[in-house]
């Protein structure tokens, strides 16, 4: 255990909460820059929808070109993560966020050209695969902060209300500037945004994790791949689930407030929802819970499907607004258990290759969920978009409960992987 993860453990034993977590030694040096560089995230999706629609008249096209973003940061993040682990956070995100902006721009120009598909395809390939990981990389930070510490689990719900912030901000944000300036002028700040935001994370070297050469050189923990430990596969169907939440949300709301006459009540539904999963995730991180970290992962994941199940019935702002807030009120404590138990599965060496796997499940089940809600939207109706979340979540839980075993480390002190032993805490279920 570090320094830092010591003295945090014996404080929090005393007084665990947000207020002792945020007086880590060097907490605040990474994570303002971090909340900073992770805005532009939750506006891309959204951006590249409101921007390609349109241009073309179609969410099912606006969701097909979100799609593929969403499959190559899915595809590319745990490589990103990997390399990160290996050669240093700063190695990876510099030329990241560079690649980013002008892909991003690329597509944009592209998008008001009136170019063809395959062009807007071919540009959302690199706009996808350079997406920055920042809260995978804050996650290693605090994780490298906090190791063997009490405090984890308020550090994963600490990260989740900044996420959720980021997509109560990102969206409205971004839907403001697309129907109150220009289409394109959400995409055009997402890029501003991730290149200033990321160089300024990337500046702050003194937090981050000591990466893999350097653990080499020193004698220490060998490499492994995070997606070989069948836990982190477990979690990844899990993610997937909630991406499909979060694409089926963002699509079907803006169909649903383009069917009502009221484009920008878009930005005001999405981030109710977004805000009932940031309440939550005050809540989880200020509980100490008696229950242990895998039976809350299936129950709030249960709950998460019943609440999805009611969105397609909602047929009034005021409704989905309140379904909206409901379904947000049972996604945080899914995604912040599953970020908890990740960190007992997961070597340090491959920490942040695990949480990008996270983040590319839920990046990938919300590129699947834009394109078949899209379709839906488009063929059917905005109401048919929200059998996607049911669909989603329900698959994603019967993957849960038929694996659950597979969340639990072993119980002894050391767990071999790929024949290098690494200690584990052990999970109580």
């Amino acid at each position: 255990m570090t320094k830092a993860g010591k003295a945090a453990g014996k404080a929090a034993g005393k007084r665990a909460g947000y207020g002792q977590l945020l007086r880590t030694p060097g907490a605040l040096s990474f994570l303002l820059p971090g909340f900073a560089a992770r805005q532009p995230f939750a506006m891309l999706t959204i951006g590249i929808v409101l921007l390609v629609q349109h241009t073309t008249g179609s969410y099912g096209s606006a969701g097909a070109v979100a799609a593929v973003t969403g499959v190559s940061m899915a595809l590319f993040a745990p490589q990103s993560g990997k390399l990160a682990d290996r050669f240093g956070q700063r190695a990876v995100l510099v030329p990241g966020v560079l690649v980013h902006s002008a892909a991003v721009s690329l597509l944009v120009v592209l998008a008001l050209a009136g170019a063809p598909m395959w062009a807007l395809f071919l540009a959302a390939v690199p706009a996808g695969a350079s997406v920055p990981q920042i809260g995978p990389m804050v996650r290693a930070r605090w994780a490298a902060k906090l190791e063997n510490s009490p405090l984890m689990p308020t550090a994963a719900a600490f990260e989740s209300v900044t996420d959720e912030f980021t997509f109560v901000v990102g969206p409205v944000l971004a839907t403001a500037l697309c129907t109150g300036v220009h289409p394109a002028a959400g995409l055009i700040a997402e890029a501003a945004l991730t290149l200033f935001g990321g160089l300024f994370f990337a500046a702050q070297r003194s937090t981050q994790p000591a990466h893999g050469l350097v653990a080499a050189a020193a004698g220490g923990e060998a490499r492994v791949s995070a997606l070989s430990i069948p836990g982190v596969r477990v979690l990844a169907v899990a993610y997937l689930g909630v991406g499909s939440v979060f694409g089926g949300m963002q699509v079907s709301l803006t169909a649903f407030s383009e069917e009502i006459g009221n484009p920008g009540a878009n930005g005001l539904l999405y981030g109710i929802f977004a805000a009932g999963n940031m309440l939550a995730g005050i809540a989880c991180g200020a509980i100490a819970w008696k229950i242990g970290p895998r039976k809350r992962l299936i129950l709030g994941y249960a709950g998460l499907t019943v609440a999805a199940s009611l969105l397609w019935s909602a047929h009034s702002v005021l409704l989905l607004g309140a379904l909206g807030l409901i379904v947000g009120l049972c996604i945080a404590p899914a995604l912040i258990t599953g970020y908890t138990i990740v960190e007992t599965l997961v070597p340090a060496s491959a920490r942040t290759e695990a949480f990008t796997w996270l983040t590319g499940a839920v990046a990938l089940g919300q590129a699947a969920a834009v394109t078949v809600a899209g379709r839906l939207a488009d063929e059917h109706g905005a109401s048919t978009g929200f059998l996607v979340p049911l669909v989603g979540t329900a698959l994603a839980l019967a993957t849960l409960l038929a694996l659950r075993s597979r969340l639990t480390p072993r119980a002894s002190g050391r767990v071999r992987a790929r024949g290098i032993g690494h200690r584990v805490p052990v999970t109580v279920d």
